[in-house]
């Protein structure tokens, strides 16, 4: 790509030279028709300088998309490396040692977790593919978004202090929706993800569903490093991840959001971001 930009700025400068030095030979031999020239040769520098900004534009959003894809490529590669590797280890600890039973229920639960991780990423990424190019038709059907909620928060808990209990529901039971519940599944379960990602060990996360003016209202707080203003509607395009590639330490492939964003949008509700108080992030989703 770097090559690309080289070659387009030396087109561009041998351009600009072929056109003075044009103009100035048509000046030295007819005069008087230096006026049109310099009209005309401006005309034409005017354009050519639009043109340049937008093909400098085109060619860095392009640039911009490689590297994502790249480190999309990478993070997916980390993704299924990490439970693979512990799946393995488990496995192999079960075959080749005599564990009591209890031992090896906790084993295989581990495994279990690792399992639904590794479906979780197939699915999102199978789910931004569809929705990518227009192949997922969302059916939508009424169903308990409150039960739905209520599934995922269980699944996703994660006993990292002991026994306290990282995840926080509070839910009102009854809450149903209109919507695809396939679909809606992967919007919460990306959303509370990100937050036991980025809210670190034995930090709070809360997941609220309750009513608001007749809707549906869904709000998932965590504690974790929060996101820039700059960056707040930047999280939901696709590949994007908030901070610097090369020093980030969390773990993801930058699809989730822009899923979430998608998913939302073909539903008919609205997600919005703001800081938590002292620290971290709050998502907020209301559906008409």
């Amino acid at each position: 790509m770097k090559k690309s930009i080289i070659i387009f700025y030396f087109m561009l400068l041998y351009a600009m030279v072929q056109l003075i030095s044009w103009g100035s030979l048509v000046v030295r031999l007819e005069p008087a028709r230096m006026a049109m020239v310099m009209g005309e040769g401006s005309v034409f520098l005017f354009l050519l300088c639009i043109g340049a900004y937008f093909l400098h534009q085109s060619i860095q959003k392009e640039e911009r998309l490689r590297e994502q894809q790249q480190n999309f490529l990478l993070s997916v590669t980390h993704e299924l490396k990490s439970p693979l590797a512990a799946i393995k280890l488990s496995i192999q600890t079960i075959v080749k040692r005599d564990l009591d039973k209890a031992r090896q229920t906790s084993l295989l639960n581990n495994s279990l977790k690792d399992i639904e991780r590794l479906d979780d990423l197939v699915e999102n990424m199978l789910l931004a593919t569809k929705i990518e190019n227009r192949s997922y038709s969302f059916p939508k059907e009424e169903f308990d978004f409150s039960e739905l909620v209520t599934k995922i928060t269980d699944r996703l808990q994660v006993h990292s202090c002991g026994c306290e209990q990282l995840i926080t529901p509070i839910i009102k039971p009854g809450i149903k929706v209109m919507g695809d519940q396939f679909a809606l599944s992967s919007v919460v379960t990306n959303l509370v993800e990100n937050a036991v990602k980025y809210s670190g060990p034995c930090a709070d996360v809360s997941v609220e569903l309750t009513e608001k003016d007749g809707h549906a209202f869904l709000r998932v707080s965590d504690k974790g490093p929060g996101i820039p203003d700059a960056e707040k509607m930047l999280i939901f395009d696709k590949f994007y991840r908030v901070g610097d590639e090369n020093v980030r330490k969390s773990k993801g492939t930058g699809l989730g959001l822009f899923i979430v964003k998608e998913v939302l949008q073909s539903h008919d509700a609205d997600i919005s971001v703001r800081d938590n108080v002292p620290q971290g992030a709050i998502f907020e989703i209301t559906f008409s």
